[in-house]
């Protein structure tokens, strides 16, 4: 409650009749606000008579300048997630990471960031010399029989599990890094960057967000490794090396979920909704959905979307692993416009929200995954 001017601040005149009038409306504002705060009326009940204007005063200078106010953005973030998704999003798919390429300074850059986020959210290194980063130098063979030497990167990090049996199983969650980086676009523009909003840097954001999701608290009962993969764009070279090289016994991964392209609503499914590639290979999706995940089967299995991303170079090594997706088949796949401006951010926020849940059960669960009978690849 203001205090009342004292009677010498009413009474102190300094002879000019606008100063006299101006700290009288003060005093019978401050009486009157008081008066109606107790009798519980609106603030608004007191007069604004310092609003009045001072008549010994000069007339105050109008602004010339038409009133505006801005609008929030569309779709701003309005949470401490959908902040850091859009933090996360926009440095992966900016120019200044000029599109990740495989195998290039980029795609270290993305690697490099990756890491540095994986050790504040408190997820141990699990990559070469206990770091994050994994070294890869492989070949790359072409058609013509040639071959080129290669270097890619992985990005690896370790949430032991609490457990003392549980913690002998691993759950492994994965996105790839790279993109196309840059090139001529599809109506001729040299140095065009292909900024692969979607593509994947959307499933790293994912990955970012559940690691952050399951070290925040009672850790896991199984242990959990976080995996971003580089050169998928270029046939792999990332988890291949992956496999030849773990960081855990590939025998002790139980399951892999990677998620790829989550940045866009699919039409062919609900809104909310994400589906599952191979969704009939296992028994993984349909134990993921009754705890919570909005989960389906693929839409597009025509597209054999199971078999192109890097699950699928762990399925055939025996671990059930399968890709997490709302890729609709969008224009913009592997073009230009695979950009920041085209991120459906709500439905990326919700789709990550969703599987929080149900890979907080999973990673916590003695349930170990199946394939199908005659359908393991």
């Amino acid at each position: 409650m203001a205090i009342a001017p004292s009677t010498r601040q009413l009474y102190c005149f300094s002879g000019r009749k606008g100063t006299r009038v101006l700290r009288f409306n003060r005093f019978l504002r401050t009486l009157l606000g008081t008066f109606s705060f107790c009798l519980g009326l609106s603030p608004s009940f007191a007069p604004a008579l310092s609003a009045q204007p001072n008549p010994a005063a000069p007339a105050a200078r109008r602004s010339t300048q038409p009133k505006t106010t801005s609008a929030p953005p569309k779709s701003a973030p309005d949470s401490l997630q959908a902040r850091q998704i859009r933090s996360e999003l926009e440095f992966l798919a900016s120019d200044a990471l000029r599109g990740r390429g495989s195998g290039t300074p980029d795609e270290l850059v993305a690697a490099t960031y990756l890491a540095s986020e994986l050790r504040q959210i408190g997820i141990a290194p699990a990559g070469d010399n206990g770091d994050y980063i994994q070294d890869v130098v492989s070949e790359v063979h072409h058609r013509d029989g040639s071959t080129t030497s290669w270097n890619t990167r992985n990005v690896i990090g370790l949430l032991a599990g609490r457990d003392p049996v549980l913690k002998n199983q691993v759950v492994l969650l994965s996105a790839h890094l790279d993109h196309l980086g840059v090139g001529k676009s599809p109506n001729g523009a040299p140095n065009s960057i292909y900024h692969g909003a979607d593509d994947d840097a959307s499933g790293c954001v994912a990955v970012l967000q559940l690691a952050r999701a399951l070290a925040r608290g009672l850790r896991p009962q199984r242990t959990v490794l976080f995996a971003f993969f580089g050169s998928e764009e270029t046939g792999g070279q990332g988890n291949q090396y992956f496999l030849e090289h773990p960081p855990v016994p590939l025998s002790a991964i139980v399951a892999n979920l990677e998620f790829e392209m989550i940045g866009r609503q699919d039409s062919a499914v609900r809104p909310d909704q994400l589906w599952l590639t191979g969704y009939d290979r296992s028994n993984l999706g349909p134990q993921l959905a009754r705890h919570g995940a909005f989960l389906v089967a693929d839409p597009h299995p025509d597209q054999q979307f199971f078999k192109r991303s890097d699950n699928y170079a762990l399925a055939k090594q025996g671990i059930v692993a399968h890709t997490v997706s709302s890729y609709g088949l969008h224009a913009d796949y592997h073009r230009t416009s695979d950009d920041l401006q085209h991120i459906d951010f709500p439905h990326m926020e919700q789709a990550i929200r969703s599987m929080i849940v149900p890979v907080r059960w999973l990673t916590n669960s003695s349930f170990k995954p199946q394939w199908v009978e005659g359908k393991k690849p």
